[in-house]
């Protein structure tokens, strides 16, 4: 989808994670099966079914508070399971956080970060390939790799801080140094063409003598009306 339209979801979806995680509240299935845009663009985020307290939030009798969330179940979708979820271990917020930079990613590319023929496979690909993100706007490449480091201390911890690192972050465009490889030698390779071309036409050409001019008329040169006759 479009950059703007895509950053305008974003906002609201991380504006909804960031309201829950206050109230200590992990997502664990955000994806973009539960995000809903109503027909004024308000952005919704839904299925709460998988949600659990925060490690620091757990021991009260809350409903979230359940066995399933203990160390070495594995819960959620594959594709956007942050690694350390995908390994059965504890999670917090920083789970959050890791799907919303995988959401962003479909949404700017239309296209799944994470894939593969099974679920093992998905998850394989989760825990080892390190994102491509150069189809991604040069705009929001720091906010994903902020959101998609493998390791959760080093990740973005808050997602409330998402879209202050899209602003402060300074519109750019493709510098002409960033060329593919491919490019810069087909232009090489178009210059030795036309300079082996150039080079002998310019070696081979007729030299124009010079036009030497003299204050002495010849016979014949000219003509004027006021010559004598006779």
């Amino acid at each position: 989808m479009p950059l703007e339209t895509a950053l305008k979801y974003a906002a609201q979806i991380a504006d909804a994670l960031e309201a829950a995680h206050e109230k200590g509240v992990v997502h664990r299935d955000l994806k973009p099966a539960n995000v809903k845009v109503r027909e004024d663009g308000t952005v919704k985020v839904l299925d709460f079914g998988l949600a659990q307290l925060s490690p620091d939030r757990q021991g009260g009798d809350s409903t979230l508070t359940m066995g399933a969330t203990e160390a070495g179940v594995i819960l959620g979708t594959a594709a956007y399971m942050a690694p350390e979820q995908a390994r059965g271990q504890r999670v917090d917020k920083r789970a959050d956080v890791w799907a919303f930079g995988v959401v962003l990613y479909e949404m700017l590319t239309g296209e799944r970060l994470f894939q593969g023929k099974t679920t093992s496979d998905v998850l394989a690909s989760v825990l080892t390939k390190e994102p491509d993100l150069k189809n991604v706007p040069l705009r929001v490449r720091p906010l994903l790799k902020r959101c998609l480091e493998k390791d959760p201390q080093r990740r973005l911890r808050d997602i409330g801080d998402a879209m202050s690192i899209i602003e402060n972050t300074p519109e750019r465009t493709e510098a002409r140094g960033s060329r593919p490889a491919w490019a810069v030698a087909a232009a090489l390779a178009l210059a030795l063409i036309v300079l082996s071309i150039w080079a002998p036409w310019r070696q081979t050409a007729v030299e124009e003598r010079p036009v030497q001019f003299s204050n002495q008329p010849t016979a014949g040169s000219y003509f004027s009306p006021w010559r004598s006759r006779g």
